[in-house]
């Protein structure tokens, strides 16, 4: 077995074990074929054999990571009222400023997605629209039905997204 070879070799070992952590029953074989080339896979074939790997792996250190938000909230007002030293503060003013631009930004595409909308629904005309040239086929034409009725679907789903958004700014 050349190096390159062994070095292919450990690498899939090391990636089956770590693809292996969340099916750990799953049996692994080691198959060659005839020009020497190393497999693994989860399926026996010929001229395979059933590696022996422990059943479960132990999982990595977990490092100490920073509290979720949501458990500032849970540690009580105390607790969410401090912050780190390092963390970033703007002035209510800049925030102001910033609330202002996002509501205006989603006016914007509120008004977009409402005129897109009565667009749509025009055009739906209660469920039927007029056919295309291309629409002889009526399975064709109610294809065409149902797509555009998730579409004004979508967009209405859409516009009540960004309206709730926008009652949301402060």
């Amino acid at each position: 077995m050349t190096f390159m070879t062994s070095l292919h070799t450990i690498a899939a070992s090391v990636a089956l074990l770590l693809a292996g952590a969340a099916h750990a029953d799953t049996i692994i074989y080691k198959c060659v074929d005839a020009d020497g080339r190393i497999e693994f896979t989860d399926s026996a074939r010929r001229n395979c054999k059933a590696l022996d790997l422990p059943s479960t792996i132990p999982a990595p250190a977990k490092a100490k990571s920073a509290p979720v938000a949501g458990a500032a909230r849970a540690a009580g007002p105390a607790a969410a009222a401090t912050a780190p030293a390092d963390f970033p503060k703007i002035s209510s003013y800049q925030q102001k400023n910033r609330d202002d631009e996002r509501r205006d930004i989603l006016n914007e595409e509120l008004r977009s997605e409402e005129k897109k909308l009565a667009e749509m629904r025009r055009e739906f005309n209660g469920g039927e629209p007029e056919r295309q040239g291309n629409e002889r086929n009526y399975a064709k034409y109610q294809e065409r039905v149902i797509l555009m009725r998730d579409s004004i679907a979508r967009a209405e789903k859409n516009v009540d997204a960004l309206k709730r958004e926008i009652a949301n700014i402060r």
